[in-house]
């Protein structure tokens, strides 16, 4: 049926020849989106970008173009911050509303569903937070720098994932389940870090408001409203009162995915059962009425079965589904522009290997992390506590360890908040982070390659 509908729009497209002519063009974009590691390419290019503007004769453009103003107004109320905080504060907080969805459906029906399943990435991302923050401090304890603890506690999964991509079937598919699962984790526990720790002051009338907003869309949840709409509004008003409060406004989003309905209308019996019956009457229709466009019978019986389809899925499912191309291929390669921009020059690359900060970001994502990942994951299962999944060993773990050492997006975006007005900590963390991110790559690449078969897991 699917490769008949493929062949009918075939020939019809290749009647016209603009519509030929935009496929062409807009199939190789749609088959980029597509793939899983695209968005870890786009992220790399538009980092590369900002290195390169940063580091030539436009840096003063590009610097101006961070601190342009914009402002939003309402009345008498007004919002009004740089380009480069409407990225971080504004647009970010989509990437955590998505982040807070991933977490909710691993959490009802993925890795993290059951104890057994849940057990060896939650301790494998505790320990992936704990040792690095541990190297940090020790590095930085009481100095200009040791704010920026909680730089080398996250992973970003964009990039992980793309690194094993990259390996195909020389790896187990257990292996990317189990990072996905890690880098999860690692997020919630970058999410609670921000919210407890990032904070500088706080204003409790706009925060309990916050809080107000998120006890609606509890409510809403619980008396069954589906539409993601009343969500959404909330969460962004809910948004806007963060920003006020004090609290960084990212946790919005957090607070909002939590909220989403995970219950559908229909169960697949209900759905499979009602779509036959629409499908039946459009057969019957149909031989009566050949053209969509004379028949509002058609037409209907299409508008009805599109709209089961949509009720056939949770709301979760429909905006994580929604908003991942948006996050993935326009927000965070944004955030990447706008933030990896850092000036390198011999003083700068010098600081690896002499400011504290540096160092110990540095080392807290090299070492800290694969120490914490792959110390814990060997404790919980000499002790029972967790179990590998099918096809990983102890090798795989070791690589994935290496991998949990790539900060990049996360550990930028804590950076910022842990160093904001010191620009001098805030570059030697952003070209740690960076240079860190690279090595990870590479040796987590060149390691599970290396000690991997191509034929062993296909």
């Amino acid at each position: 049926m699917y490769k008949s509908f493929q062949r009918k729009a075939y020939q019809r497209e290749n009647a016209n020849s603009w519509e030929r002519l935009f496929g062409k063009l807009l199939t190789p974009i749609e088959a980029f989106t597509r793939n899983s590691s695209a968005s870890g390419i786009l992220l790399i290019v538009c980092t590369l970008a900002a290195l390169i503007i940063a580091n030539s004769p436009w840096s003063d453009g590009y610097h101006h173009l961070l601190h342009q103003p914009l402002a939003v107004s309402l009345g008498d109320y007004k919002i009004e911050m740089s380009l480069h905080h409407w990225v971080n504060d504004g647009l970010m907080a989509l990437f955590f509303y998505l982040v807070g969805l991933e977490i909710k459906h691993e959490v009802m029906v993925g890795e993290l569903s059951s104890l057994s399943q849940a057990a060896l990435p939650i301790i494998a991302a505790i320990g992936g937070m704990i040792a690095p923050a541990l190297v940090y401090s020790a590095i930085n304890a009481g100095g200009a720098g040791s704010a920026g603890w909680g730089i080398p506690m996250a992973t970003d999964i964009a990039f992980a994932i793309a690194v094993l991509i990259l390996l195909g079937d020389r790896i187990p598919a257990g292996l990317v389940t189990i990072l996905v699962a890690l880098a999860i984790v690692d997020d919630l526990g970058a999410v609670v870090v921000i919210a407890l720790f990032y904070t500088e002051t706080i204003q409790v009338g706009p925060l309990l408001a916050a809080l107000g907003c998120f006890a609606l869309q509890l409510a809403l949840n619980r008396f069954g409203v589906r539409k993601p709409w009343p969500y959404l509004t909330i969460a962004l008003v809910m948004w806007t009162l963060m920003l006020f409060s004090g609290v960084h406004a990212t946790i919005a989003g957090v607070l909002g995915a939590l909220a989403t309905p995970v219950r559908t209308l229909y169960n697949p019996e209900e759905f499979s059962r009602e779509a036959r019956k629409l499908l039946d009457k459009f057969d019957i229709y149909r031989r009566r009425e050949h053209d969509f466009l004379e028949s509002e019978r058609l037409v209907g019986v299409l508008h009805t079965l599109n709209y089961g389809i949509n009720q056939a899925q949770a709301p979760l499912q429909r905006l994580e589904h929604s908003l991942h191309d948006p996050v993935y291929f326009l927000i965070i390669p944004l955030f990447a522009f706008f933030n990896a921009g850092v000036t390198i020059n011999a003083a700068s690359i010098g600081s690896l290997v002499s400011h504290p900060v540096s160092i110990g970001v540095a080392l807290g994502l090299l070492i800290g992390k694969f120490v914490g990942v792959f110390g814990a994951v060997w404790l919980s299962v000499r002790l029972g506590i967790g179990k590998l999944p099918t096809g990983v060993n102890f090798r795989h773990v070791c690589g994935m360890g290496i991998l949990a050492g790539i900060g990049f997006t996360m550990s930028i975006f804590i950076s910022e908040l842990a160093f904001k007005g010191e620009d001098l900590l805030l570059n030697n963390a952003k070209i740690a982070i960076l240079a860190a991110s690279i090595i990870a790559s590479l040796a987590g690449y060149a390691w599970l390659r290396a000690g991997s078969n191509g034929d062993e897991h296909s």
